[in-house]
């Protein structure tokens, strides 16, 4: 088609590779079955993501959780998965994490809410060992994780999580992910996502500073019994 078109050239090459791209499964799609179809969209624009900005109140974000951690938590959901489930979805999360430490690692703000840190996920030695790995993936300079303190009050992101995916290309829009528990919500709409970034803002300028952020996780640490 490309030919009969009169296409040549560098573009007949460039459009030849998206074709060729196109066809090509992403490395999560191994991975299917022990993961929702839409999540699995979620994966593949959080590989792509050059900036990826969380919040949390409930549990430490996935990209930041530690192995047994999440063990914890998918033995706590309502039906718990089989074995084999379990540690396919488990891999899946450590799997998403390579991608940290790698050059092309996109830059992570994580806003956790002071209650996760409390949350005793897997009971006090698993969490102990969580909000340590917490302060060392805090002192990467491309992964900010700031904790929203209970005296910071009421808040506008009281009603739940959410991400936001900012990405290399200026022609791919930012995307805002907002999940429940029986799907997901992938909103583009400039406006949408213009109200998440204010969102984002007003949180981490009332969150603790970076140092202070691990100073408190590291005495919730210490103090959890």
């Amino acid at each position: 088609m490309l030919e009969a078109y009169g296409v040549t050239g560098t573009q007949f090459e460039v459009l030849l590779t998206l074709c060729r791209e196109a066809r090509k499964r992403g490395w999560w799609h191994q991975y299917s079955g022990s993961i929702p179809e839409w999540f699995e969209v979620y994966v593949g624009l959080e590989e792509e993501a050059e900036e990826i900005l969380t919040y949390e109140n409930e549990l430490i974000p996935g990209l930041l959780q530690s192995e047994r951690y999440v063990r914890s938590l998918l033995y706590a959901d309502l039906k718990t998965p089989t074995e084999e489930e379990i540690e396919r979805s488990t891999a899946l999360r450590l799997k998403r994490q390579e991608r940290l430490l790698k050059a092309d690692a996109p830059k992570i703000w994580a806003v956790v809410n002071e209650g996760a840190l409390h949350r005793q996920v897997g009971g006090a030695e698993v969490m102990r060992e969580q909000l340590h790995q917490l302060i060392e993936i805090s002192r990467h300079n491309h992964m900010n994780v700031v904790v929203l303190p209970y005296r910071a009050g009421a808040h506008p992101a009281m009603d739940g999580p959410c991400n936001l995916l900012r990405f290399p290309d200026p022609r791919d829009p930012d995307v805002v992910y907002v999940q429940y528990r029986r799907g997901s919500l992938y909103l583009e709409n400039p406006s949408d996502v213009e109200e998440y970034v204010d969102l984002f803002d007003h949180l981490r300028s009332r969150a603790l500073g970076p140092d202070e952020s691990r100073a408190l996780i590291r005495r919730v640490a210490e103090e959890m019994a």
